[in-house]
């Protein structure tokens, strides 16, 4: 997402280091990177096929299609079958595959019965254009309904210290074996303030607020898969050294009240 230009519209500033950082990842052992049509729109995926293909074996790169991008900023759902194939069609394109390792319906379109969006995904991967299917920004019931037309394999919803609003949308996820994709992972908010448990956690770790975040969701559930965004390779260096950071129970229990 964040490998494009401001308001995630256009090319990046530097379109050479963007795809630095794309490789970088992947250097540093990455194996799973989250991008959508609508970055740029297209700009996204198509500095990742720059980048990385052809693809190394275990690289899994996810996109999303059913949003629409009229302008910098704006976004609106679209879910209409067609649509949804043709975004897929023209995904397949750009990312230079075969076959898409993980599709995600970005946003369920209020003006399309979710049943028909879900058809058509559950019939891309059936004709093998889409190895896994997934969802984002959706309910437990939405979860459910969709497995009525395909196996939800990943769901991607905002969550983090600061926002736990899709609390039981993660339980749903970790009892059933789905994986959880939580957008705006790093935010902490007045928890990483000075003298809040998230910045005196970071302070006694040698690590910054943004490690101790991913860390704590880390720890969270074993369904979680982070997915922090970022232009710059000092930042994505930084953020992947979260792996290696381990909250003690008393640390994770002090920030887990505090939210």
């Amino acid at each position: 997402m964040r490998l494009t230009g401001p308001g995630i519209w256009g090319e990046p500033a530097d379109r050479t280091l963007a795809v630095r950082v794309a490789r970088r990842a992947v250097e540093l052992g990455v194996d799973l990177i989250d991008t959508a049509d609508s970055y740029g729109p297209n700009v996204s995926e198509e500095i990742l096929a720059e980048a990385l293909h052809p693809y190394a074996p275990g690289l899994r790169i996810a996109t999303k299609v059913g949003l629409v991008r009229p302008g910098p900023g704006i976004w609106r759902p679209v879910g209409r079958p067609e649509y949804l194939r043709q975004q897929a069609e023209l995904a397949l394109r750009k990312l230079r595959t075969e076959r898409l390792d993980l599709l995600q319906l970005h946003r369920l379109d209020p003006q399309v019965p979710a049943a028909e969006s879900y058809g058509v995904l559950a019939e891309l991967q059936t004709e093998g254009k889409v190895a896994a299917l997934g969802l984002s920004n959706v309910t437990v019931a939405d979860i459910e309904e969709a497995g009525r037309h395909f196996t939800v394999a990943t769901v991607q919803n905002r969550y983090n210290l600061t926002d736990g609003s899709s609390e039981d949308v993660l339980d749903h996820c970790t009892q059933n074996g789905i994986g959880f994709i939580p957008w705006a992972p790093i935010a902490a908010g007045e928890l990483a303030a000075p003298g809040g448990p998230v910045h005196e956690a970071a302070t006694r770790l040698g690590a910054t607020p943004g490690q101790v975040a991913l860390a704590w969701l880390l720890r969270r559930s074993p369904a979680m898969l982070p997915i922090p965004g970022t232009g710059s390779i000092a930042h994505l260096e930084e953020n992947l050294a979260a792996a290696e950071l381990e909250l003690d129970d008393a640390t994770y229990a002090e920030i887990t009240s505090a939210r």
